[in-house]
């Protein structure tokens, strides 16, 4: 007997219920269904309604690209619209976080996109680019490989190794959440830059500081992510803003010395 392949969305759910690690009745509990309902859509023996689809994709805790995606697989438009970051409707978006960033000052600030692509800046951030290749500079930033690359920021981070494998590791945490093949290609690169590092007994794994040398001294930087996770745009819910605050007193003193003695100066920014 000829078997017959399930259908894309049967497909789509089992793998990512496996990408997961959920089992059937765990999916099913929280979908607020049956095991029995779920073993036949994955069996391509039932057809979920739309709504039954968002459901399934929330309790996977897909993105919202994600979940558009599992929507196209079963046949139905996608639920979340996707903007350009310089669209008239995200306005009220860009005015905040251009606030937000002007507010962390004299702190590092910037807001990134889902795989590190620098979106915007505060003034503070020259403190984290000085000296780094030109190239490194030029648009598209990414600032994951100025970070490491060995003519970028990691010139100067005292803490390379740590600081490098907590930042790699927090890549591939994020690949194998949401796979993609762009993150594995950039996560092998940066490997490449990251010198071989043993955790001693100080190694705190989920907070790691960057120690960076700058020309007052060396600076000791705490790091901050937040993300938008009640955003219904998947723009905006791919980015994330990263701040930058001072582990010691000293840092906080350089940190201010240097925005007093700066000229007033626009915000770096770019807009993908």
């Amino acid at each position: 007997m000829t078997s017959v392949e399930p259908p894309p969305f049967a497909r789509e759910l089992l793998r990512w219920r496996t990408v997961r690690r959920v089992s059937q009745l765990e999916l099913a509990s929280r979908a607020g269904t049956t095991q029995r309902y779920v073993s036949f859509i994955e069996r391509g023996r039932s057809v979920p309604g739309r709504a039954v689809v968002l459901r399934l994709a929330e309790s996977l805790e897909l993105t919202l690209r994600e979940r558009n995606a599992l929507l196209l697989s079963a046949g139905y438009a996608p639920a979340y619209a996707e903007s350009a970051l310089d669209a008239a409707g995200l306005e009220p978006v860009r005015e905040a976080l251009d606030a937000i960033l002007d507010g962390h000052l004299p702190y590092p600030a910037v807001v990134a996109g889902p795989r590190g692509e620098l979106v915007a800046a505060n003034a503070a951030f020259e403190v984290l680019t000085e000296g780094a290749e030109p190239a490194l500079l030029e648009p598209p930033v990414n600032l994951l490989r100025l970070a490491l690359h060995p003519r970028g920021m990691a010139a100067r981070a005292v803490n390379l190794g740590a600081w490098g494998r907590h930042i790699l590791e927090n890549l591939r945490a994020r690949a194998l959440r949401s796979p993609d093949p762009r993150l594995d290609e950039l996560a092998a690169e940066l490997e490449g830059y990251v010198p071989p590092y043993t955790p001693d007994d100080d190694y705190l794994g989920f907070a790691v500081p960057l120690r960076l040398r700058c020309a007052e001294g060396e600076l000791r930087l705490l790091t901050t992510l937040t993300s938008f996770a009640t955003a219904v745009d998947v723009t905006l819910a791919e980015l994330h803003l990263e701040a930058f605050l001072p582990a010691d007193a000293r840092t906080a003193e350089i940190l201010h010395e240097r925005a007093a003695r700066a000229a007033p100066a626009a915000r770096v920014a770019q807009r993908r």
